[in-house]
């Protein structure tokens, strides 16, 4: 978790920065959704391969490669005076952050099944709360250090956290044996990346295709924020971060303080489905964001409804995959919300050219609403309300 905190800290910092460093240099609303869709183009290729090599040889030297080549992308960011640089910074931040399937694989590796969704929860408390606290360090290093202070600062964090988790991360499962490995893994990268399209109706389908939607709705155009802020509320670089945070924060007090309640009141398959609505409602009031009581309604439900969705879902799919292919089916989770991640700026930005700037996030919260036809029977792999009937 302390690996995780200070990873995402690292990350934030500089996330609310690129649309205004991109447009600085000319870059428009659509070329602000492409270098936000390069990270999730590098990381959905990338996903899998981690999460295949952390099951054979370990999630541990996974996760301390992830951390160096996300150095290697913030000492680029910081120093990147063209377009083309910041593209080249997010496409080698993206291969360092495909290792995020690789850490929720570690957490299901050391938690039982009735505690995996709330320690899922408890994973994304703690980078919200890298989230809450990063914007606003992102933007007082601006203030003090000029405009390649956040990058330094970023690549500087994941220094500390990879000399921190050589020194005190644990391997989390035991790696395979000789012979194991010259088992052949009854699934391949691309043939689980194939099941997933072909057999759409399977329960680790849904749950990827759920996952796939809702991420890049929130994450794809919740990355055009500072854009719709900036037109009508005038929030500029030195303040988006505090917005973010705001963000952040709710998600934090989410999954720390009621995640575990809600999921012993109504079970994993009813609360992913309100967290679903939650975060459909919450998108589509962002195109009438016009003053700051809206902006504190939008941005109090779409937290809401991430907190539910996805420690539910990915503790779902643990179940419905084999034990020694749990690191690869997070990563193809992973490199399905990268597609979606880079589909969702790369629309939204041309929506916002084109049509306006509210019609992506009503058109985003449909498609999350509408992802409702695919939880049906999703309570046959679900862990049920405390006190529900189970078979025993």
């Amino acid at each position: 978790m302390v690996t995780a905190f200070v990873d995402m800290m690292g990350f934030i910092i500089v996330y609310p920065l690129l649309p205004f460093y991109a447009t600085r240099m000319g870059a428009s609303a659509a070329m602000v959704g492409a270098l936000i869709a390069a990270f999730s183009v590098a990381q959905l290729a990338s996903a899998p391969a981690w999460g295949r090599l952390s099951d054979r040889y370990g999630r541990r030297p996974a996760i301390l490669t992830g951390l160096l080549v996300s150095a290697a992308a913030y000492i680029v960011f910081a120093f990147a005076g063209t377009i083309w640089l910041l593209f080249l910074s997010r496409i080698v931040q993206g291969l360092g952050g495909g290792t995020i399937a690789v850490v929720q694989a570690y957490v299901t590796d050391i938690t039982d099944g009735k505690d995996r969704a709330k320690s899922l929860g408890w994973l994304s408390a703690v980078t919200s709360l890298g989230a809450v606290i990063g914007p606003a360090i992102g933007s007082l290093l601006v203030s003090l250090g000029g405009r390649t202070a956040p990058g330094l600062g970023s690549a500087a964090l994941c220094l500390l956290v990879s000399i921190f988790a050589w020194k005190f991360l644990r391997e989390s499962r035991a790696l395979e044996s000789t012979l194991e490995r010259a088992i052949p893994k009854s699934t391949t990268s691309s043939g689980a990346i194939r099941s997933v399209i072909t057999r759409p109706k399977e329960p680790a389908a849904r749950l990827i295709w759920i996952y796939a939607i809702a991420i890049g709705a929130f994450y794809g155009t919740g990355a055009m924020l500072p854009l719709i802020l900036a037109e009508r509320l005038e929030v500029n670089e030195q303040n988006i971060g505090y917005f973010i945070m705001y963000l952040g924060g709710i998600g934090v007090l989410v999954r720390t303080g009621i995640l575990g309640r809600m999921i012993e009141w109504l079970g994993e398959a009813k609360l992913a489905r309100l967290g679903l609505v939650l975060l459909g409602a919450g998108l589509a009031l962002v195109a009438f964001i016009g003053s700051y009581p809206m902006v504190a309604i939008s941005f109090t439900l779409m937290p809401l409804g991430t907190a539910f969705i996805f420690p539910c879902i990915t503790a779902m799919l643990s179940r419905v995959v084999p034990h020694r292919e749990r690191g690869l089916y997070m990563g193809v989770q992973h490199a399905f919300g990268g597609v979606s991640r880079v589909a969702f700026p790369l629309l939204a930005g041309y929506g916002m050219d084109v049509l306006g700037k509210g019609i992506p996030f009503l058109v985003a919260g449909a498609m999350v609403v509408a992802t409702l036809l695919l939880t049906l029977s999703m309570e046959d792999y679900a862990l049920p309300p405390v006190g529900a009937a189970t078979d025993g």
